[in-house]
């Protein structure tokens, strides 16, 4: 045996636990998988559902397949009541697309200027941010009711578009990324070189904030077009509707209108469509959003 095979007096190398990894990796896969299934049945569900006859919806399991009416179905939604679906949904887009991008825009202001500016209170302007945070919106709807009834501004698109274009989260996400995406060093060269404050705002900050601000604008895309409280207590006219709210209409009228359940099923099947088409859409930015401002340089 040579100097280099000997193994007198060495240390015991620990076998790897392989057993105990298994058992973990199989225990962890289990529970994603419940998880998945828990997620994906009630989708799966509304696609089944979305696909039969009103006759077949409720005559037949919830979860199996029947005659295929999805195109009848459609025909219907945006038919029924003088096409109010197709009304509703470009109201959702609206609240939703126009209620985004101010509320990014004015999140990135702030966050950037939270985070690159020095002045007295900052935070504590940065705490009130993140107390807003923690305030869950339904506390606010009938205080926001109040306000614009003072106004005179209740059952109009304002009601719907000025709650929705702040976002304190929004805020807190722009400060985070703006400390780790745009460094002082390229602040400082820019004003060397006479740059004004706003112009390197818009031309350096905000493109190296981009993916940030993506995930800012999906998630409050997302928050204002499932949001259904505030629509309940703003309007009352049908045609002011988001989506949310008229489908809620149509399923409350179930018991006097058999028909709408059909309606209401594929119209929330229709609904689904612009967000998953829009993550699709800003997935790439979102994901590198996700990430920025994780590890600390």
């Amino acid at each position: 045996m040579t100097p280099l095979t000997r193994v007198e007096g060495a240390h015991p190398v620990p076998r790897p636990q392989r057993a105990s990894t298994s058992l973990s990796t199989t225990g962890v896969v289990l529970v994603l998988t419940l998880l998945a299934l828990y997620m994906l049945v009630p989708v799966y569900w509304l696609l089944v559902s979305a696909t039969k006859s009103q006759h077949d919806l409720v005559t037949t399991p919830g979860l199996l397949p029947a005659a295929w009416h999805l195109g009848d179905n459609l025909s219907a939604l945006f038919t029924a009541q003088d096409g109010v679906y197709g009304r509703w949904l470009l109201n959702s887009l609206a609240y939703a697309g126009a209620g985004a991008c101010t509320a990014t825009l004015l999140a990135a202001m702030a966050g950037y200027g939270l985070a690159k500016y020095r002045f007295p209170g900052r935070e504590t302007v940065f705490s009130v941010v993140l107390g807003g945070v923690l305030v869950p919106a339904t506390a606010l709807a009938l205080p926001l009711f109040l306000l614009f009834a003072k106004i005179n501004t209740t059952n109009t698109f304002w009601s719907m578009f000025l709650p929705n274009v702040v976002s304190p989260f929004g805020v807190y996400l722009a400060r985070i990324f703006a400390e780790a995406s745009v460094p002082d060093e390229v602040v400082e060269a820019a004003r060397m070189d006479g740059a004004g404050e706003l112009r390197i705002f818009r031309s350096i900050a905000v493109r190296m904030m981009a993916p940030a601000l993506v995930t800012v604008f999906l998630f409050q895309f997302v928050v204002i077009w499932n949001n259904f409280l505030l629509p309940l207590v703003m309007l009352q006219d049908e045609h002011l509707y988001p989506v949310t709210l008229g489908l809620f209409t149509w399923q409350s009228q179930t018991s006097r209108l058999p028909e709408l359940q059909t309606l209401t099923l594929v119209g929330a099947l229709v609904s689904v469509l612009p967000i998953i088409v829009t993550f699709l859409l800003l997935q790439r930015y979102w994901r590198a959003g996700l990430t920025a401002g994780a590890v600390k340089s």
